[in-house]
């Protein structure tokens, strides 16, 4: 089987500028981040649908991406995969002293002596050291200063509302969020009413950030939520679609009223597939 170090040699061929592949010799850093974010989905897509036949390419796929990487910084003279390699073991033994208590990785086991909401905050203690120790000016230090402004929208809401709830900056509970929540539902209407591009904009934005809070307290990832949301949505219209087709009929051609019956026609199937056939034969 190949192994990590053909892959790099192969990475370092298609880079060469007089043999690789044009494409490859083209890419930039910032030219690939986009397919770095589309392999990461599709790992998290392969996974959420339990896809495990397919799990291993993809996961190929998205080490490629940090092999990629490597490879420009390597043509640069700014670091070797090595260097990565060797900079994530030692930042993850530093991060598990229950774990590692020496430092060393190969240290005779022992077991951890920690629950996991410790393990938890003790790794956010280290986490804020480490920030402490890299910042130029510690004075102007802030907990939010390393939540990547690239994440989506929705993660990166949960990431600073949960670096400020570090400081007690937090509800106490879940539902005086709920009553944020139905007060920024309140100011969009409002919003609405004055019809205000601008002014409904901002609000969707404050309410949105208001259902990740409510998310995050109730130990829900919003992230996954949505994307379980929109899997919910795909399967139904293709219901819906199916359906109409089969009757020979146009999407457009069918009313509202009875486009949302399909619609919860679909729902009572996801609830009760062995229904399914007995409903056919009704339709």
């Amino acid at each position: 089987m190949y192994q990590l170090q053909d892959l790099l040699n192969l990475m370092a061929r298609l880079r060469d500028p007089q043999y690789g592949c044009p494409w490859d010799v083209k890419q930039t850093y910032a030219s690939i981040v986009p397919h770095t974010l589309e392999e990461a989905y599709e790992v998290a897509d392969t996974i959420e649908r339990s896809d495990f036949a397919h799990l291993q390419g993809e996961l190929g796929d998205l080490l490629f991406q940090v092999v990629f990487y490597a490879q420009l910084a390597k043509e640069e003279g700014r670091f070797e995969f090595d260097a990565v390699v060797d900079g994530i073991t030692r930042k993850l033994l530093r991060r598990h002293p229950h774990v590692f208590p020496t430092g060393e990785l190969y240290a005779p086991l022992e077991t951890p002596r920690l629950s996991e909401s410790e393990v938890i905050r003790r790794w956010d203690e280290i986490k804020a050291q480490e920030r402490a120790e890299q910042a130029d000016a510690p004075e102007q230090l802030s907990l939010l200063d390393d939540v990547p402004v690239a994440l989506p929208a929705l993660s990166r809401a949960g990431k600073l509302q949960k670096r400020a709830a570090q400081v007690g900056f937090d509800w106490p509970a879940a539902l005086p969020v709920v009553d944020k929540v139905r007060e920024e539902l309140d100011e969009v209407l409002e919003a609405m009413a004055e019809g205000d591009a601008g002014h409904m904009a901002d609000e969707i934005g404050d309410l949105l950030f208001s259902v990740v809070n409510l998310a995050r307290h109730l130990k829900v990832d919003p992230e996954t939520a949505l994307r379980s949301a929109n899997g919910k949505f795909d399967r139904r219209f293709r219901f819906i679609e199916a359906v109409v087709r089969d009757q020979g009929r146009a999407l457009e051609a069918c009313s509202l009223e009875e486009l949302d019956a399909l619609w919860g026609e679909a729902k009572r199937q996801e609830k009760h597939p062995s229904l399914c056939g007995v409903v056919r034969e009704i339709e």
